[in-house]
Protein backbone atom coordinates (compact mmCIF):
# COMPACT_ATOMS: atom_id res chain seq x y z
CA UNK A 1 0.00 0.00 0.00
CA UNK A 2 1.22 3.51 -0.76
CA UNK A 3 0.34 7.16 -1.04
CA UNK A 4 0.56 8.62 -4.56
CA UNK A 5 1.48 12.25 -5.20
CA UNK A 6 1.09 14.00 -8.55
CA UNK A 7 3.13 17.21 -8.64
CA UNK A 8 2.74 19.64 -11.58
CA UNK A 9 2.32 16.73 -13.96
CA UNK A 10 2.18 17.65 -17.66
CA UNK A 11 2.17 15.67 -20.89
CA UNK A 12 2.79 16.90 -24.43
CA UNK A 13 2.92 15.22 -27.81
CA UNK A 14 5.11 17.60 -29.80
CA UNK A 15 3.49 21.02 -29.54
CA UNK A 16 0.17 19.57 -28.34
CA UNK A 17 -0.21 19.69 -24.55
CA UNK A 18 -2.78 17.13 -23.36
CA UNK A 19 -2.28 17.41 -19.56
CA UNK A 20 -1.63 20.72 -17.82
CA UNK A 21 0.07 20.83 -14.40
CA UNK A 22 -1.99 18.15 -12.68
CA UNK A 23 -1.65 18.10 -8.87
CA UNK A 24 -3.18 15.73 -6.34
CA UNK A 25 -2.53 13.50 -3.33
CA UNK A 26 -4.08 10.03 -3.33
CA UNK A 27 -4.09 8.76 0.23
CA UNK A 28 -2.85 5.34 1.21
CA UNK A 29 -5.68 2.80 0.95
CA UNK A 30 -8.14 5.15 -0.76
CA UNK A 31 -9.93 4.80 -4.11
CA UNK A 32 -9.75 7.88 -6.32
CA UNK A 33 -11.76 8.09 -9.54
CA UNK A 34 -10.49 10.15 -12.46
CA UNK A 35 -13.57 11.19 -14.40
CA UNK A 36 -14.25 13.36 -17.41
CA UNK A 37 -15.50 13.32 -21.00
CA UNK A 38 -13.75 11.44 -23.80
CA UNK A 39 -10.48 13.08 -24.80
CA UNK A 40 -9.94 14.96 -21.53
CA UNK A 41 -6.66 13.12 -20.76
CA UNK A 42 -7.77 10.74 -18.01
CA UNK A 43 -6.40 7.53 -19.60
CA UNK A 44 -3.17 9.34 -20.49
CA UNK A 45 -2.78 10.34 -16.84
CA UNK A 46 -3.36 6.76 -15.69
CA UNK A 47 -0.83 5.43 -18.21
CA UNK A 48 1.73 7.95 -16.96
CA UNK A 49 1.25 6.69 -13.41
CA UNK A 50 1.60 3.12 -14.69
CA UNK A 51 4.79 3.97 -16.60
CA UNK A 52 3.25 3.26 -20.00
CA UNK A 53 3.60 6.93 -20.99
CA UNK A 54 6.60 9.17 -20.33
CA UNK A 55 6.28 12.30 -18.20
CA UNK A 56 6.94 15.57 -20.05
CA UNK A 57 7.30 17.57 -16.83
CA UNK A 58 6.39 17.22 -13.17
CA UNK A 59 6.78 14.32 -10.78
CA UNK A 60 5.00 11.12 -9.75
CA UNK A 61 5.69 9.73 -6.28
CA UNK A 62 4.49 6.30 -5.10
CA UNK A 63 5.14 5.32 -1.49
CA UNK A 64 7.61 8.18 -1.09
CA UNK A 65 9.67 7.16 -4.14
CA UNK A 66 9.86 9.19 -7.35
CA UNK A 67 8.95 6.77 -10.16
CA UNK A 68 9.25 8.99 -13.27
CA UNK A 69 12.17 6.99 -14.67
CA UNK A 70 11.13 3.54 -13.44
CA UNK A 71 9.84 0.87 -15.81
CA UNK A 72 6.24 -0.33 -15.24
CA UNK A 73 7.48 -3.61 -13.74
CA UNK A 74 9.51 -1.67 -11.16
CA UNK A 75 6.61 0.45 -9.87
CA UNK A 76 4.82 -2.33 -7.96
CA UNK A 77 1.46 -1.58 -9.56
CA UNK A 78 -1.19 -3.82 -11.15
CA UNK A 79 -3.45 -2.64 -13.95
CA UNK A 80 -6.92 -3.86 -14.98
CA UNK A 81 -7.94 -2.97 -18.56
CA UNK A 82 -11.37 -2.70 -20.18
CA UNK A 83 -10.65 -5.53 -22.64
CA UNK A 84 -9.61 -8.03 -19.91
CA UNK A 85 -6.36 -8.90 -21.80
CA UNK A 86 -6.63 -12.61 -20.89
CA UNK A 87 -4.67 -15.35 -22.65
CA UNK A 88 -7.38 -17.34 -24.51
CA UNK A 89 -5.41 -20.62 -24.58
CA UNK A 90 -4.77 -20.61 -20.82
CA UNK A 91 -7.12 -21.69 -18.05
CA UNK A 92 -8.32 -19.21 -15.44
CA UNK A 93 -5.77 -20.65 -13.02
CA UNK A 94 -2.88 -20.18 -15.45
CA UNK A 95 -4.02 -16.67 -16.43
CA UNK A 96 -4.02 -15.64 -12.79
CA UNK A 97 -0.69 -17.33 -12.08
CA UNK A 98 1.21 -16.18 -15.17
CA UNK A 99 2.78 -12.98 -13.79
CA UNK A 100 3.96 -14.87 -10.69
CA UNK A 101 5.40 -17.67 -12.78
CA UNK A 102 7.58 -15.35 -14.89
CA UNK A 103 8.83 -13.77 -11.65
CA UNK A 104 9.88 -17.27 -10.59
CA UNK A 105 7.74 -17.30 -7.44
CA UNK A 106 7.74 -20.80 -5.84
CA UNK A 107 4.86 -22.95 -7.09
CA UNK A 108 3.46 -23.48 -3.61
CA UNK A 109 3.20 -19.69 -3.11
CA UNK A 110 1.63 -19.27 -6.57
CA UNK A 111 -1.01 -21.88 -5.72
CA UNK A 112 -1.76 -20.23 -2.39
CA UNK A 113 -2.20 -16.76 -3.90
CA UNK A 114 -4.35 -18.00 -6.80
CA UNK A 115 -6.62 -20.04 -4.52
CA UNK A 116 -6.99 -17.12 -2.13
CA UNK A 117 -7.83 -14.64 -4.91
CA UNK A 118 -10.24 -17.11 -6.52
CA UNK A 119 -12.08 -17.50 -3.23
CA UNK A 120 -12.34 -13.72 -2.76
CA UNK A 121 -13.70 -13.30 -6.30
CA UNK A 122 -15.91 -16.43 -6.21
CA UNK A 123 -13.95 -17.95 -9.09
CA UNK A 124 -12.95 -21.23 -7.42
CA UNK A 125 -15.38 -23.37 -9.52
CA UNK A 126 -14.02 -21.89 -12.76
CA UNK A 127 -10.25 -22.23 -12.28
CA UNK A 128 -9.85 -24.92 -14.96
CA UNK A 129 -12.06 -23.20 -17.55
CA UNK A 130 -10.80 -21.16 -20.51
CA UNK A 131 -11.83 -17.48 -20.85
CA UNK A 132 -14.22 -18.29 -23.74
CA UNK A 133 -16.25 -20.45 -21.33
CA UNK A 134 -16.89 -17.49 -18.99
CA UNK A 135 -19.35 -14.60 -19.01
CA UNK A 136 -18.15 -11.01 -19.35
CA UNK A 137 -18.42 -10.41 -15.62
CA UNK A 138 -16.47 -13.58 -14.83
CA UNK A 139 -13.72 -12.59 -17.27
CA UNK A 140 -13.45 -9.21 -15.60
CA UNK A 141 -13.12 -10.93 -12.22
CA UNK A 142 -10.29 -13.07 -13.64
CA UNK A 143 -8.53 -9.89 -14.77
CA UNK A 144 -8.96 -8.50 -11.26
CA UNK A 145 -7.71 -11.78 -9.78
CA UNK A 146 -4.58 -11.56 -11.90
CA UNK A 147 -3.96 -8.13 -10.34
CA UNK A 148 -4.70 -9.29 -6.78
CA UNK A 149 -2.25 -12.21 -6.81
CA UNK A 150 0.61 -9.80 -7.48
CA UNK A 151 -0.05 -8.14 -4.09
CA UNK A 152 0.86 -4.67 -5.49
CA UNK A 153 1.12 -1.30 -3.78
CA UNK A 154 -1.37 0.21 -6.21
CA UNK A 155 -4.31 -0.94 -8.38
CA UNK A 156 -5.01 0.97 -11.60
CA UNK A 157 -8.36 0.46 -13.35
CA UNK A 158 -8.78 1.76 -16.92
CA UNK A 159 -12.54 1.82 -17.65
CA UNK A 160 -12.81 -1.87 -16.68
CA UNK A 161 -16.62 -2.06 -16.96
CA UNK A 162 -17.21 -0.34 -20.29
CA UNK A 163 -17.68 -3.64 -22.18
CA UNK A 164 -20.39 -4.93 -19.81
CA UNK A 165 -24.15 -4.49 -20.04
CA UNK A 166 -25.90 -1.97 -17.77
CA UNK A 167 -27.10 -4.46 -15.13
CA UNK A 168 -23.72 -6.19 -14.88
CA UNK A 169 -21.93 -2.84 -14.63
CA UNK A 170 -23.94 -1.99 -11.50
CA UNK A 171 -23.15 -5.40 -9.98
CA UNK A 172 -19.46 -5.25 -10.85
CA UNK A 173 -18.86 -1.74 -9.56
CA UNK A 174 -20.25 -2.82 -6.19
CA UNK A 175 -17.93 -5.84 -6.25
CA UNK A 176 -14.94 -3.65 -7.09
CA UNK A 177 -15.74 -1.26 -4.25
CA UNK A 178 -16.18 -4.07 -1.70
CA UNK A 179 -12.98 -5.73 -2.92
CA UNK A 180 -10.96 -2.52 -2.66
CA UNK A 181 -12.26 -1.89 0.86
CA UNK A 182 -11.43 -5.46 1.87
CA UNK A 183 -7.89 -5.39 0.47
CA UNK A 184 -7.16 -1.77 1.45
CA UNK A 185 -4.97 -1.20 -1.61
CA UNK A 186 -4.52 2.34 -2.94
CA UNK A 187 -6.51 2.44 -6.18
CA UNK A 188 -7.06 4.78 -9.13
CA UNK A 189 -10.07 4.18 -11.34
CA UNK A 190 -10.68 5.89 -14.70
CA UNK A 191 -14.19 6.28 -16.16
CA UNK A 192 -16.26 8.66 -18.27
CA UNK A 193 -19.41 7.57 -16.41
CA UNK A 194 -20.17 10.09 -13.67
CA UNK A 195 -22.67 7.77 -11.95
CA UNK A 196 -19.95 5.12 -11.71
CA UNK A 197 -17.55 7.75 -10.39
CA UNK A 198 -19.97 9.01 -7.72
CA UNK A 199 -20.70 5.52 -6.39
CA UNK A 200 -17.12 4.23 -6.38
CA UNK A 201 -14.74 6.98 -5.32
CA UNK A 202 -13.63 8.27 -1.94
CA UNK A 203 -12.60 11.32 -3.96
CA UNK A 204 -13.10 12.34 -7.58
CA UNK A 205 -10.64 14.13 -9.85
CA UNK A 206 -12.71 15.86 -12.55
CA UNK A 207 -10.66 16.51 -15.70
CA UNK A 208 -11.62 18.89 -18.49
CA UNK A 209 -9.35 19.37 -21.51
CA UNK A 210 -6.33 18.14 -19.56
CA UNK A 211 -6.89 20.34 -16.51
CA UNK A 212 -8.20 19.45 -13.05
CA UNK A 213 -11.48 21.31 -12.56
CA UNK A 214 -12.03 19.98 -9.03
CA UNK A 215 -10.60 17.24 -6.79
CA UNK A 216 -12.91 16.51 -3.87
CA UNK A 217 -15.39 14.08 -2.34
CA UNK A 218 -18.48 13.08 -4.35
CA UNK A 219 -20.76 14.98 -1.94
CA UNK A 220 -18.68 18.16 -2.22
CA UNK A 221 -18.71 17.96 -6.02
CA UNK A 222 -22.48 17.57 -6.04
CA UNK A 223 -23.27 20.21 -3.42
CA UNK A 224 -20.50 22.76 -4.12
CA UNK A 225 -19.29 22.40 -7.73
CA UNK A 226 -16.33 24.71 -8.36
CA UNK A 227 -17.30 25.52 -11.95
CA UNK A 228 -20.10 25.23 -14.48
CA UNK A 229 -18.29 22.30 -16.06
CA UNK A 230 -18.29 20.31 -12.83
CA UNK A 231 -21.89 21.35 -12.08
CA UNK A 232 -23.02 20.15 -15.51
CA UNK A 233 -20.96 16.97 -15.52
CA UNK A 234 -21.70 15.68 -12.01
CA UNK A 235 -25.34 14.76 -11.46
CA UNK A 236 -27.86 12.97 -13.66
CA UNK A 237 -29.78 14.55 -15.27
CA UNK A 238 -27.48 17.54 -15.63
CA UNK A 239 -27.93 20.84 -13.80
CA UNK A 240 -30.11 23.52 -15.47
CA UNK A 241 -28.32 26.78 -16.31
CA UNK A 242 -30.23 30.07 -16.64
CA UNK A 243 -28.91 33.54 -17.49
CA UNK A 244 -29.78 36.15 -14.87
CA UNK A 245 -28.90 39.53 -13.42
CA UNK A 246 -28.58 40.59 -9.77
CA UNK A 247 -29.36 44.05 -8.48
CA UNK A 248 -29.84 44.96 -4.82
CA UNK A 249 -30.03 41.29 -3.86
CA UNK A 250 -32.80 40.51 -6.37
CA UNK A 251 -32.14 38.00 -9.13
CA UNK A 252 -33.98 38.58 -12.44
CA UNK A 253 -34.15 35.95 -15.18
CA UNK A 254 -34.32 36.73 -18.90
CA UNK A 255 -38.13 36.43 -18.85
CA UNK A 256 -38.29 39.01 -15.99
CA UNK A 257 -39.01 36.33 -13.35
CA UNK A 258 -37.47 37.36 -10.01
CA UNK A 259 -35.90 35.20 -7.30
CA UNK A 260 -33.96 35.83 -4.12
CA UNK A 261 -30.42 36.63 -5.24
CA UNK A 262 -27.16 37.44 -3.48
CA UNK A 263 -26.03 40.37 -1.39
CA UNK A 264 -22.41 39.57 -2.24
CA UNK A 265 -22.62 39.48 -6.04
CA UNK A 266 -24.15 41.96 -8.47
CA UNK A 267 -24.42 42.13 -12.24
CA UNK A 268 -24.74 39.33 -14.80
CA UNK A 269 -24.60 35.74 -13.50
CA UNK A 270 -25.46 32.22 -14.56
CA UNK A 271 -27.62 30.38 -12.03
CA UNK A 272 -27.70 26.61 -11.78
CA UNK A 273 -30.55 24.51 -10.36
CA UNK A 274 -30.56 20.72 -10.37
CA UNK A 275 -33.70 19.06 -11.81
CA UNK A 276 -34.35 17.27 -8.50
CA UNK A 277 -34.25 20.58 -6.61
CA UNK A 278 -37.28 22.06 -8.39
CA UNK A 279 -40.63 21.43 -6.69
CA UNK A 280 -44.01 21.74 -8.41
CA UNK A 281 -45.96 24.63 -6.90
CA UNK A 282 -49.04 26.53 -8.21
CA UNK A 283 -47.43 29.87 -7.39
CA UNK A 284 -43.83 28.83 -8.14
CA UNK A 285 -41.78 31.53 -9.89
CA UNK A 286 -40.42 29.27 -12.65
CA UNK A 287 -42.99 28.55 -15.35
CA UNK A 288 -41.99 25.66 -17.62
CA UNK A 289 -43.72 24.85 -20.92
CA UNK A 290 -43.65 21.06 -21.36
CA UNK A 291 -42.14 19.65 -24.56
CA UNK A 292 -41.56 16.00 -23.64
CA UNK A 293 -41.85 13.56 -20.74
CA UNK A 294 -39.33 10.84 -19.95
CA UNK A 295 -40.80 8.09 -17.74
CA UNK A 296 -38.13 6.35 -15.64
CA UNK A 297 -40.30 4.40 -13.18
CA UNK A 298 -39.70 5.97 -9.79
CA UNK A 299 -39.66 9.43 -11.35
CA UNK A 300 -40.55 11.32 -14.51
CA UNK A 301 -38.30 13.85 -16.22
CA UNK A 302 -40.13 16.88 -17.56
CA UNK A 303 -38.27 18.39 -20.53
CA UNK A 304 -39.38 21.87 -21.48
CA UNK A 305 -38.43 25.51 -21.86
CA UNK A 306 -38.62 28.42 -19.46
CA UNK A 307 -41.84 30.22 -20.40
CA UNK A 308 -41.22 33.22 -22.61
CA UNK A 309 -37.73 32.04 -23.62
CA UNK A 310 -36.00 29.29 -25.61
CA UNK A 311 -33.92 28.23 -22.60
CA UNK A 312 -34.23 24.45 -22.00
CA UNK A 313 -35.03 23.22 -18.51
CA UNK A 314 -35.43 19.74 -17.03
CA UNK A 315 -37.38 18.93 -13.87
CA UNK A 316 -37.54 15.60 -12.02
CA UNK A 317 -40.96 14.83 -10.53
CA UNK A 318 -42.06 11.79 -8.52
CA UNK A 319 -43.77 8.80 -10.08
CA UNK A 320 -45.12 7.98 -13.54
CA UNK A 321 -47.03 11.19 -14.13
CA UNK A 322 -48.77 11.93 -17.41
CA UNK A 323 -48.96 15.60 -18.35
CA UNK A 324 -50.19 17.25 -21.55
CA UNK A 325 -47.55 18.49 -23.98
CA UNK A 326 -47.44 22.29 -24.27
CA UNK A 327 -48.97 22.68 -20.81
CA UNK A 328 -47.30 25.15 -18.45
CA UNK A 329 -46.30 24.01 -14.94
CA UNK A 330 -44.88 26.21 -12.20
CA UNK A 331 -41.92 25.19 -10.05
CA UNK A 332 -40.03 26.64 -7.10
CA UNK A 333 -36.36 25.94 -6.27
CA UNK A 334 -35.67 24.37 -2.90
CA UNK A 335 -34.18 26.76 -0.37
CA UNK A 336 -30.40 26.97 -0.61
CA UNK A 337 -30.27 25.02 -3.88
CA UNK A 338 -29.50 27.82 -6.33
CA UNK A 339 -25.87 27.86 -7.51
CA UNK A 340 -24.29 30.92 -9.10
CA UNK A 341 -21.47 31.12 -11.65
CA UNK A 342 -19.49 33.86 -13.34
CA UNK A 343 -20.68 34.04 -16.99
CA UNK A 344 -17.13 34.76 -18.22
CA UNK A 345 -14.87 32.49 -16.13
CA UNK A 346 -17.65 29.96 -15.31
CA UNK A 347 -16.24 29.79 -11.75
CA UNK A 348 -18.54 29.38 -8.75
CA UNK A 349 -19.72 32.58 -7.09
CA UNK A 350 -20.79 33.11 -3.45
CA UNK A 351 -24.53 32.88 -2.90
Amino acid sequence: MAKITLDQLSKSYGSTEVLHHVNGDIDDGSLVVIVGPSGCGKSTLLRMIAGLETVTSGQITIGGNVVNDLEPAERDIAMVFQNYALYPHMSVRKNMAYSLKIRKIPQSEIDRRVEEAAEILELSPFLERKPRQLSGGQRQRVAMGRAIVRDPQVFLFDEPLSNLDAKLRVQMRLEIRKLQKRLGVTSIYVTHDQVEAMTLGDRLMVLNAGRVEQFDTPIALYERPASMFVAGFIGSPAMNFLAANIENGVLTLENTTTLAGSTVVSGAVIIGIRPEHLVQSPDGPLAVRIEMLEHLGANTLVHGVLEGTKTPIVVSIDGLQTLPTDAVLCFAPLEGQIHMFDPHTEARLPV
